[in-house]
């Protein structure tokens, strides 16, 4: 009696009897951290994956990314992308089909999906969950219309067997015909897996499997050749058009705060009126602001003064991407962390109420010498409702490292502000902008200060011809600039970009900088310690 009621108890409460207690899904942004969390608890003692790497994987490719729960608890965790069989069925690393676990070689036009990682929490190994995450990869790769599956598997037995077997093949073939046992791949036999070689060097950290892996693939029982090529639908899941706005913005002495308010506002409000996804200013636009001191001021006690107004400037410029519904790139303002030191922050306000902050890693002698200004640590790609964007701060623009670590966490629009003083200064930047968007085959807007600002010691003059810079190849325009401003007027331009044009320039392009890149000599590792 007492279990009946109860029964029907649970069922009035919306009967959670019957709610599942395993839920697999796909993962989110605001998962990163548990799946990092999970990550450690999976590899410990070694390190797991990074947040930095985990993000990437789900802006590269969002549809991929797989978590499982246990009622509410994370427990597995799924990473997968797209790439052409004529790299996955070939030999390779773990770190140069990957891209360092970033998902970074993911290619939409690609026929096979490639299995980057699977793990479950060691207290929750019995419910499954394994199974349950191949089953999500299989009807993903049916979806797409992909021809198969394609990963390296561990062989954690090898190490223990290599005397009898000193030929790894030897030992796969031993496995699949039973005489001996490895967990790892009768797991992948028996989710319908086949072996089709050994990678050598796959996983050098990978001691049980002495570096090691079956090289295996699971072939897409529905694949039917057609006309259209498989994973086309996927590759249009971004927004096709985005239209960005650059402010050219003459730096002018102002009374007060309330005049350098109007003077953005009124940009701002063009831009929108032009119903621009983004509008750009350049850096340090804030130092207007000393103008208005009732004396000069030494160059680090400048610094010191307008990192006050940091709180003021959060504030006004996210009123104003809420209120004209635009994504703003906020120029730079200097901001002193609670380490006491200065660092010269690019915002961006959201239309979506959040802001974000990447600082200027590089600083120049100039602003080391008068200002004191500190570099940054970090550099992140923003994911926004028009997609990732990456942002670099002027001389952070001629380190062609930064950029492409941008691009492999998958950012398409590169926003860089600066400002510069005279016509050389303003040359470099424009010209390394334009390659960082022709060997990343990305687009860069580049915004900047033109104008003078008396009585704010080292601001005296500025140069710039604000842009917005393309690849150059057949769907851009002759020269790879799809807009620029009049040199040294104070102005705002515009520009449609197509992110397809991007893809395909990046899979059929003239040149095909991205897919050519070569993973077997060379990659961009960033220091996971400072993440």
């Amino acid at each position: 009696m007492a279990e009946t009621k109860q029964k029907k108890i649970a069922r009035s409460e919306g009967g959670r009897e019957n709610q599942r207690k395993i839920v697999v899904r796909q993962a989110r942004l605001d998962d990163v951290a548990e799946i990092a969390a999970l990550s450690q608890r999976v590899y410990a003692p070694a390190p797991g994956y990074s947040q930095r790497a985990i993000r990437s994987q789900i802006i590269n490719f969002p549809e991929g990314q797989f978590v499982a729960e246990y009622e509410g608890q994370m427990v597995g965790h799924c990473a997968t992308f797209i790439i052409s069989g004529e790299v996955a069925l070939n030999p390779h690393t773990w770190a140069e089909i990957t891209g360092d676990g970033l998902a970074s070689r993911h290619d939409p036009e690609g026929d096979y999906l490639y299995g980057m990682e699977v793990s479950v929490d060691p207290n929750y190994r019995r419910l499954r969950i394994g199974r349950r995450l191949y089953a999500m990869r299989e009807k993903l790769c049916q979806e797409l219309r992909l021809k198969g599956i394609v990963f390296g598997g561990r062989m954690p037995g090898y190490a223990r067997r290599q005397r009898t077997y000193p030929n790894p093949e030897d030992y796969v073939q031993a496995v699949s015909d039973r005489k001996i046992r490895d967990t790892a791949i009768r797991f992948h036999l028996s989710n319908g897996f086949e072996p089709v070689g050994v990678l050598k060097d796959y996983d050098p950290d990978d001691k049980e499997s002495l570096g090691y892996a079956t090289h295996m693939v699971w072939l897409n029982p529905y694949y039917v050749e057609a006309g259209e090529k498989p994973g086309s639908e996927r590759a249009m899941a971004q927004p096709d058009q985005v239209r960005v706005a650059t402010v050219q913005l003459q730096m002018r002495g102002i009374k007060d705060a309330s005049e350098f308010e109007r003077q953005i506002e009124y940009f701002v409000d063009v831009a929108a009126d032009y119903r621009a996804d983004f509008v750009q200013f350049p850096e340090l636009m804030t130092l207007q602001l000393l103008s208005a001191e009732p004396k000069p001021l030494p160059p680090s006690e400048g610094m010191a003064r307008i990192a006050e107004y940091t709180d003021w400037f959060k504030d006004f410029m996210h009123r104003l991407a809420m209120r004209y519904n635009i994504n703003i790139i906020g120029g730079t303002h200097p901001v002193r962390d609670e380490d006491g030191e200065i660092r010269n922050a690019a915002f961006v306000f959201l239309r979506d109420g959040s802001v974000h902050r990447q600082d200027k890693i590089h600083i120049t002698p100039d602003e080391a010498y008068w200002w004191s200004l500190k570099g940054g640590s970090r550099v992140d790609v923003i994911n926004t409702d028009c997609g990732p964007i990456g942002v670099l701060v002027c001389y952070d623009s001629e380190f062609p490292e930064l950029a492409r670590h941008l691009v492999n966490q998958g950012a398409m629009l590169l926003f860089v502000p600066f400002c510069t003083d005279e016509p050389r200064g303003y040359l470099r930047v424009r010209y390394c902008c334009h390659a960082r968007a022709i060997e990343n085959q990305i687009y860069v807007v580049l915004s900047g200060v033109v104008g003078n600002l008396p009585n704010v010691e080292n601001m005296d003059i500025h140069y710039a011809e604000s842009a917005i810079l393309t690849p150059c190849d057949f769907a851009f325009a002759r020269d790879g600039v799809a807009a620029d401003a009049a040199p040294n007027t104070e102005t705002i331009v515009f520009a449609d970009l197509k992110l397809s044009d991007l893809r395909v320039a990046r899979s059929s392009g003239s040149v095909r900088n991205l897919r050519d890149r070569r993973f077997d000599l060379y990659r961009v590792v960033w220091n996971t310690r400072r993440s």
